[in-house]
């Protein structure tokens, strides 16, 4: 029985009942050592009645070994599960528990791998899994239990974790709710050191024991154990300094103090190790001279813990106590000698790092052990384990190219991992290392990106330009490519100020050269022209990349960002979903997370202007958990943003919560290449809010400043200035869309610009316009702005009293904003039916605008043919997840099958 924490136990219980229920979740117990915090989960798996208990615990000396945690935490059901997996993802596991050697992989299939065990393992039974010392987990164990923890909804899962506050290490739980305990009261103090010490406590005695220990159980029991019975029945006064005062660890390092030699070389063994199996401990510790005897002294101390073949200390603090007093010399003894007993190759990893942590100078033999270490952790997903092998392998390998080679590979794997300040202070190293031409371009190409994605767009911009300068006498493929990035990051407003022209650095390739580098190429030079606004000399080669691009079938990872940026640019919707989709399906057939959100986000530029606004929000907030779980949570900035763009339009009262919630996340993170577009986008949403007053509105919309965004909301901005009684900047704007759209030959453009002209004219001279906006339109899939112009149309037409030419025009764009769910725009609409004399029926709307996000994005999967399991596994989420929103998404659309759902329209 716990002494004074019945609250605690009925905040576990209630969570573990939960998910008994199919309701799983999580829960963080936090609280300084020695709170109790371990006591609470043992006591919440001894109440764990006909449930499957999983247990694993955060190893401060195995924090570099990926993935170790969670493979201990999965192995009792992972034989009969992992089987059932989809193949990518049981290669994903196996290979991150190093059973397969299964080349790269990525690591949130790892994660989702892990949902799928323990939801499957639900099935049969519910599920407590307890994680302690969290904050000690190796960071892909503590990433991959966090993705699982935030999915365990509709589960049979309860998993709760234990974490110290304020360590040098922290477990960052984000968003999961947290139990914080503090020291237990003065009547639980009573009971607990009473029942140790076998007398009755006085109140005196209980009080001082109290404000000595804050409440710390750990603290109490201690002392019960130093002070005599007399001391605490209050017969003898208390000591004027109680024995603990300078902390528990104090405690633990004094009785070690007191052993014999041999069994304190034991405890130092047991403390540097971090496979915790007594065979490897007595091993090392027999080639220190410490045997048997040394092992029976340690367990008598209390320190140290043997239970058939594992070795256990008995608190973490006496593992930091004993690991922190030995000298320099005895630890590295002490690893040498681990190291030594771990023969084969399941133990490579711990061997390679005991053997780095036993050596100070370059030791060649000790990097390659590190290097293989390195490349096993990157091929299991554990990024940030490859990253610290590298990084160590670097600080034991010669100056120069040596060096430069290990930090680069640590800077990739730390800027993957979502690392990005670690990842910057590798890669200036490696910088300052290199010594050859072409790896100090791949070093400095990364230092660019980690700029311009987290630091300054200009600046990286300039570096990138720089090093493609440097590179191109020795590799012009490589410079060609780095100049196109830079020339990517102009078209989302970088201004560097380089002397460096990207198109000048190489002669472009002839005829005959690889479709590839033609591809670069031509979009090298045609986006630099588009973003010199020289549209003439901009298109051909674009038009060209685009086509090379359908022979390369869209396969290249770096080409086809590139290819959505011109596409985007030019606002061309077509090009923008298909490169952006074609990005996405590679991206969630593999796994990798980082571009699934980046095509996501993307998307949005296509999507809004089209009118699959359902698919549009569906995809936004697909990408929002992404951006938060994947540690890049200044890519939610863009999701966010047309978020708050699609509530302004369907004028739903969230709009001014997306707008905060996007601001707050341009505040505290960095925006990137996207740092001039997203403030652009949020300016629109306000600007469509506040359509009522159109100075208001127009005062928004005039900030806009970005091309890309001047042409998404250009509509919106001729309509305001007219509006608002500024009929020259209409006219300026309708001038420079017109220009556009005559150099690109772009319909929508020609339709928005006749828009504009018709409500600068009149009479005639106005339906004139109209109607060749609505001829130009014909040729677009733009339906939002084709029904604003049908809208203003027979606005016109009405108030020339034409009523009934202007009603086909003003039902044209009702139906059309009633399937949109753009309520203020459909008031409009009806408005104006009723005042041409016509009676505006509301229609049946879709069901479809009922779906939640999630839901929507499972009905597009389902009906594309995949099974439950094939859809959970794009969505990260768990097939009992897939399940449960198919069961909604049937309910809501009055469907009962798959045929059914198959035939019917989501947009």
């Amino acid at each position: 029985m716990l002494s004074g924490r019945d609250r605690e136990r009925e905040a576990i219980a209630a969570v573990v009942d939960e998910a008994r229920a199919g309701r799983g979740g999580a829960l963080v117990v936090t609280g300084q050592p020695g709170v109790g915090k371990s006591a609470l989960l043992a006591d919440a798996v001894a109440r764990a009645d006909g449930m499957t208990l999983l247990r694993t615990q955060g190893v401060e000396s195995e924090s570099p070994l990926a993935f170790a945690a969670l493979q201990r935490l999965l192995r009792p059901v992972l034989a009969d599960r992992v089987q059932h997996l989809p193949q990518p993802q049981a290669r994903a596991l196996r290979a991150a528990f190093g059973e397969v050697d299964d080349g790269p992989g990525d690591r949130f299939l790892v994660f989702l791998a892990a949902l799928s065990v323990l939801a499957d393992a639900g099935q049969d039974r519910p599920v407590l899994a307890v994680v302690d010392d969290a904050h000690w987990l190796d960071d892909a164990s503590a990433a991959a239990l966090l993705f699982v923890a935030r999915r365990l909804q509709v589960e049979r899962v309860a998993l709760v974790f234990a974490a110290r506050d304020a360590d040098v290490r922290t477990f960052d739980s984000g968003d999961l709710p947290r139990l914080s305990l503090g020291g237990i009261d003065a009547e639980a103090t009573a009971e607990l050191v009473g029942d140790r010490a076998g007398v009755p406590v006085p109140a005196d005695v209980r009080d001082a024991l109290v404000a000595s220990t804050g409440g710390n159980p750990l603290a109490l029991v201690e002392l019960a154990e130093a002070l005599t019975s007399e001391q605490l029945s209050g017969r003898v006064r208390l000591p004027a300094r109680l024995p603990l005062t300078e902390g528990v660890e104090r405690a633990f390092l004094d009785r070690y103090r007191r052993l014999p030699e041999p069994a304190r070389t034991m405890l130092l063994v047991a403390a540097a190790d971090d496979s915790g199996r007594t065979r490897v401990v007595r091993q090392a510790a027999s080639s220190l001279g410490a045997g048997e005897d040394a092992l029976l002294d340690a367990e008598r101390s209390g320190l140290l813990r043997v239970q058939d073949a594992s070795v256990d200390l008995r608190h973490p603090l006496v593992r930091s106590a004993v690991y922190g007093a030995a000298t320099s010399t005895e630890r590295r003894r002490v690893h040498r000698a681990l190291a030594a007993a771990l023969t084969g190759p399941a133990e490579a990893d711990r061997r390679a790092w005991h053997l780095a942590a036993a050596v100070e100078e370059p030791d060649e033999a000790v990097v390659a052990e590190l290097d293989a270490a390195a490349e096993r952790a990157r091929a299991r997903g554990g990024l940030e384990a490859a990253a610290s092998a590298w990084e160590r392998a670097a600080e034991l390998s010669p100056a120069g190219n040596a060096q430069a080679e290990r930090l680069y590979a640590a800077a990739r794997c730390a800027w993957l991992a979502a690392q990005p300040a670690r990842a910057r202070a590798l890669v200036e190293a490696a910088a300052a290392q290199a010594r050859d031409a072409l790896l100090l371009a791949d070093v400095l190409r990364l230092r660019a990106r980690i700029e311009w994605n987290t630091g300054s767009l200009h600046t990286g911009q300039r570096m990138v330009l720089e090093a493609a300068a440097e590179v191109a006498p020795h590799d012009p493929q490589r410079a060609r490519e780095m100049a196109m990035f830079a020339v990517a990051l102009a078209a989302f407003g970088a201004r560097s100020g380089s002397a460096v022209a990207p198109t000048a650095l190489v002669p472009a390739p002839g005829p005959g050269a690889p479709l590839r580098a033609r591809c670069f190429s031509d979009l090298l030079h045609g986006l630099d022209a588009a973003v010199h606004g020289d549209w003439q000399v901009a298109m051909p080669p674009l038009r060209e990349a685009f086509a090379l691009a359908e022979a390369l079938a869209g396969e290249d990872s770096d080409l086809l960002p590139n290819l959505g940026i011109a596409a985007v640019y030019l606002g061309d919707d077509a090009l923008t979903r298909r490169y952006h989709e074609q990005l996405l399906a590679r991206a969630r057939s593999t796994g990798a997370v980082l571009m699934i959100l980046y095509s996501l986000a993307r998307l949005g530029f296509a999507e809004l202007t089209s009118g699959r606004w359902t698919a549009a929000r569906a995809a936004a907030a697909e990408a929002l958990p992404l951006a938060e779980q994947s540690g890049h949570q200044g890519l939610a900035a863009l999701p966010t943003a047309w978020l708050a763009v699609l509530a302004a339009l369907r004028g739903e009262e969230t709009v001014d919560q997306h707008l905060a919630d996007a601001e707050r996340i341009c505040a505290d993170h960095p925006l990137g290449i996207l740092a001039e577009v997203v403030p652009d986008v949020l300016r629109w949403a306000r600007g469509v809010r506040d359509a009522a007053d159109p100075a208001g509105a127009l005062h928004q919309l005039q900030q806009i400043r970005h091309p890309i965004t001047r042409r998404l909301a250009a509509t919106d901005r001729l309509e305001a200035a007219v509006r608002a009684a500024r009929p020259e900047l209409a006219r300026e704007w309708v001038e420079e869309l017109a220009g556009f759209a005559e150099a690109t030959d772009s319909g929508w453009a020609q339709a928005v610009a006749e828009h504009g002209r018709a409500l600068l004219a009149d009479g005639p001279a106005a339906e004139r316009h109209f109607e060749q906006a609505l001829a130009a339109h014909a040729g677009t899939d733009r339906r939002p702005d084709r029904a604003r112009t049908q809208l203003a149309y027979g606005a016109f037409l009405r108030r020339c009293r034409r009523r009934v030419d202007a009603r086909p025009h003003l039902r044209a764009a009702l139906d059309t904003f009633e399937d949109l769910g753009a309520r203020p725009w459909a008031d409009r609409a009806r408005q104006e039916l009723r005042a041409s004399g016509a009676t505006a029926r509301r229609r049946d709307v879709s069901t479809v605008v009922d779906l939640t996000p999630q839901e929507l994005q499972v009905a597009r999967l389902v009906r594309q043919g995949l099974a439950n399991r094939d859809v959970a596994a794009q969505l990260y989420v768990s097939p009992r997840t897939v399940d449960f929103h198919l069961r909604n998404v049937f309910t809501k659309l009055g469907v009962s099958s798959r045929t059914e759902l198959a035939a019917h329209p989501l947009d």
